[in-house]
């Protein structure tokens, strides 16, 4: 049951009544933690169950032998807290839809984070406990504490149930002034916490931040006899000296110095949401989400899945691009470090962190910015410059694409070409079709009579020809084209430029922002909701709705975000015709096939499988799974990288690979990335398929 009250005193009343009932859990989130999860791309999704703008939802987990044993526990629960006027709303859930609950409860210490600006919730009185009965008059005392005499709020939540409230007041430490409410905040809750017999330390331990109130909290003599119980196991004081015992004042070897305050560099990319790229670093609280293995399951970070070390974390990158860019002015350069340069140097950029990071860290965007600031000084290496180059060097290529096949194709010249570009030898070059996507589209596309009639009864859309699709899987695009068709769609190609994907992979984010104003300024006129703006790569679509509207001018921002929320993935938008009901099973041949997903890091991110999955599994007899995996390991042009190749590989073989080996021969295998698609072959020789294709084979 999510109980939803008015305020966190209404909601610390009911937990009383909840207690009564003997429940599993019992845990608190209050209206600061909701509203932070509405800009997290994770959360926003969990908070389903929220029914307009409670103060707090009381989470009460009942567990019992049979279903209706629970109900019955749940009706009365209800019951009473309704008879005591207490609560304004009580949705029960089951299953799935309840660990999604516990998923959003369990991300608020990191989502707290989202809060903009330097008054950040403060940890230095984060875990005090008392009686469960008292914490309601406690928290009541508490919260006058903060709200008269400090003139803050305080966001609440966590073990209710338990009487330790996770309590964390909203300050700036940054300041001379919240350097003293710092020190004061903690004792005079040290006074409130003794007065109701609790403990000033409940969970997390007490160590630097609490450890010079140990004295106060126990008395002189029980503090004489820790004193004498670390002499006598420790007397040379080397285990974690200063902790305890003769703890240095809590307000000591802080980060921030007052007097010397962070500057925030200019940067290309606008963080004007954060307030500025160091408070963008500064969003990562250290709770370690990012350490997790493959067998946690999510995207974030493929690195540290496969190496396992700390400086390959999403966390150890954002506290060392924050060290780095807080140092004194007179340090020099603050981009131009070379421990950033080794440690930004296996990120993937694969955008898990922007989304399973319970703050929003991204890892990707601040490794971007740092990258093109590093150009600045030391230049753009050649490979780099390739990379960016690719559409350029395709639309060359493609005036012989046999020609460049056959340099790509024969060991020798294959062998030396990739030499000179710093490609690893192991790996293979996509190879160019025989004609471009665009010179196919404009001889062959809407042909009449393709979806029935000479018109196309749904209407226009706009298909982002993106440059990997118009040089290497021109045949994704032509059955998504001819797939469109038929299903009734008119496809047209507007004029755009490239999408910026490969520069912005790269560090050369000016390049990218040139061809982000091109493409907004070409496309902001014509894209509506009745026509949207379609793309079958997920990284170059997806720019659309994240990168572009922070790298364009303030007169394009407005264009930006309308054309962000009609830029869609192709699957998004079949999925969404499929609700709309103009595109319909029966379209489609009634055939079994199961059907292996492997999602891109960037659809997984910054949108979802669900689409997917409603895609595929429209025509009958089409059964879609979904393969439990995070990065393929290619990332664009990672994989292809001498130095990266292996480590491409070490991550590939978590998961994916060893998936895509256990699948039957018959099955299918989609993967709507053409990285991830090139992956899949080069490392296990199965073909991958694009959902375009997919359905287009399955159509009557």
């Amino acid at each position: 049951m999510c109980a939803h009250f008015a305020t966190v005193h209404e909601s610390l009343q009911g937990t009383l009544i909840a207690m009564r009932h003997r429940p599993h859990g019992c845990e608190l989130i209050d209206r600061h933690i909701l509203e932070c999860t509405k800009a997290n791309l994770e959360h926003a999704r969990n908070r389903f169950f929220v029914q307009g703008d409670p103060g707090a939802v009381l989470v009460i987990e009942i567990r019992r032998d049979t279903p209706g044993a629970i109900e019955a526990e749940m009706r009365a629960i209800e019951g009473e807290l309704r008879s005591a006027g207490l609560g304004q709303a009580f949705p029960v859930l089951w299953g799935a839809e309840a660990e999604r609950v516990w998923e959003l409860r369990r991300a608020g210490q990191g989502i707290m984070n989202n809060v903009v600006g330097d008054a950040q919730p403060r940890e230095i009185v984060e875990d005090t406990a008392v009686a469960v009965e008292d914490l309601p008059d406690y928290i009541a005392e508490f919260d006058a504490l903060m709200r008269d005499k400090y003139g803050i709020s305080c966001v609440y939540y966590a073990h209710a149930g338990a009487g330790e409230l996770h309590t964390r007041p909203l300050f700036d430490l940054k300041t001379p002034e919240g350097l003293r409410m710092f020190r004061a905040i903690a004792t005079d809750v040290a006074v409130l916490v003794k007065k109701y017999r609790g403990s000033l330390s409940g969970e997390h331990g007490d160590g630097r931040l609490r450890g010079e109130f140990i004295r106060f909290m126990v008395g002189d003599a029980c503090y004489a006899m820790m004193r004498r119980v670390k002499e006598a196991f420790d007397p040379h004081n080397i285990l974690n000296p200063g902790k305890i015992i003769d703890t240095p004042p809590m307000d000591t070897s802080l980060r921030h110095d007052p007097a010397h305050p962070a500057v925030e560099p200019a940067t290309i990319f606008d963080f004007g949401a954060t307030q500025g790229v160091v408070r963008a670093a500064e969003r990562c609280t250290g709770v370690g989400e990012c350490r997790k293995s493959h067998l946690a399951g999510g995207t974030m970070c493929p690195s540290y899945m496969a190496t396992r070390n700390e400086r390959d974390s999403t966390r150890g990158r954002a506290n060392l691009l924050r060290q780095v860019l807080t140092r004194p002015r007179d340090a020099g350069n603050p981009w131009d470090d070379s421990e950033l340069s080794e440690v930004m140097d296996l990120c993937l950029s694969c955008k898990g962190c922007k989304s399973e990071c319970p703050s929003n860290v991204d890892v990707a965007r601040l490794k971007a910015e740092w990258q093109q600031h590093y150009h600045d000084t030391h230049g753009v290496p050649l490979r780099s410059r390739l990379i960016a180059g690719f559409a350029s060097s395709m639309r060359f290529a493609a005036l012989a694409p046999g020609v460049y096949n056959w340099l790509i194709g024969t060991p020798r010249t294959s062998r030396w070409i990739k030499r000179l570009s710093g490609f690893a030898e192991r790996r293979s070059l996509p190879r160019l079709q025989a004609t471009t996507l665009v010179a196919w589209h404009r001889r062959h596309a809407n042909a009449a009579g393709l979806s029935g009639t000479s018109a196309f009864p749904h209407g226009r859309v706009y298909l982002f020809c993106d440059e990997f699709t118009n040089y290497n899987d021109t045949g994704v695009g032509i059955k998504a084209v001819g797939l469109l068709n038929r299903l009734g769609y008119e496809v047209v190609i507007p004029k755009h430029v490239e999408s910026g994907r490969a520069h912005l992979s790269k560090g050369l984010v000016r390049e990218a922002q040139t061809l982000a104003i091109r493409n907004v300024e070409l496309l902001k006129d014509i894209v509506t909701d009745e026509s949207p703006l379609i793309g079958l790569e997920p990284s170059a679509i997806l720019g659309f709705r994240d990168e572009f509207p922070d790298l364009v001018p303030a007169r394009l921002k407005e264009a930006a975000r309308s054309l962000a929320k009609r830029a869609l993935l192709f699957d998004e938008f079949i999925a969404r015709e499929i609700a709309a009901n103009r595109i319909r099973r029966e379209s489609f041949r009634a055939e079994k096939k199961l059907i292996w997903v492997h999602g891109h890091c960037h659809q997984k991110a910054l949108s979802s499988l669900t689409p997917t999955v409603a895609a595929l599994e429209l025509p009958a007899g089409h059964e879609v799974r979904l393969i439990p995996s995070g990065c393929c390991g290619m990332a664009g042009s990672f994989g292809y990288e001498a130095e990266h190749f292996a480590l491409s590989q070490q991550i590939g073989e978590l998961v994916l690979f060893p998936a895509v080996r256990a699948t039957p021969p018959d099955a299918l295998l989609c993967a709507p990335g053409t990285s991830c698609r090139h992956q899949i072959k080069d490392a296990t020789g199965r073909v991958a398929l694009h959902p375009a294709e997919i359905l287009f084979d399955a159509l009557v």
